[in-house]
């Protein structure tokens, strides 16, 4: 990655442009979406991690600044509940976490001395098996 990455946007990064959006045909969400992809990484709040992160957006930019937010506080809130950033995290395909092992790797660490509170708060954990 680029030194300066977190000072550009998803679709400067991406170098895709997304086409022009028809307000009469879009959803809240998809505007959003839209938004926050012309929003640089470093003004992202823990709302817009997470919203791009469930709808499986930007994954290889903003994992690693999720993974920051989640080092210093595991249960960083969104707009929805306490630790939904980390479930949004959680729940992303395995075939990211297969294709990007190092963010696995640095995602485990984090939650592996956290597994019984996690567990209480009944977030899936199965692909973080602090036995690999």
């Amino acid at each position: 990655m680029e030194n300066n990455w977190r000072q550009k946007s998803l679709e400067n990064l991406e170098k895709d442009k997304w086409p022009e959006l028809s307000q009469m045909e879009s959803s809240n969400l998809v505007k959003t979406c839209y938004s926050l992809r012309k929003k640089t990484i470093q003004d992202f709040s823990i709302e817009d991690l997470r919203i791009m992160i469930q709808q499986g957006i930007g994954l290889y930019y903003l994992i690693p600044t999720a993974i920051e937010v989640l080092k210093t506080d595991l249960f960083a809130e969104g707009n929805m509940f306490k630790g939904d950033l980390l479930k949004a995290v959680l729940n992303i395909e395995t075939k990211f976490w297969n294709d990007n092992r190092n963010y696995w790797h640095q995602l485990n660490e984090i939650v592996k001395h956290k597994r019984p509170e996690i567990l209480k708060m009944k977030f899936d954990i199965s692909k973080f098996d602090i036995s690999i």
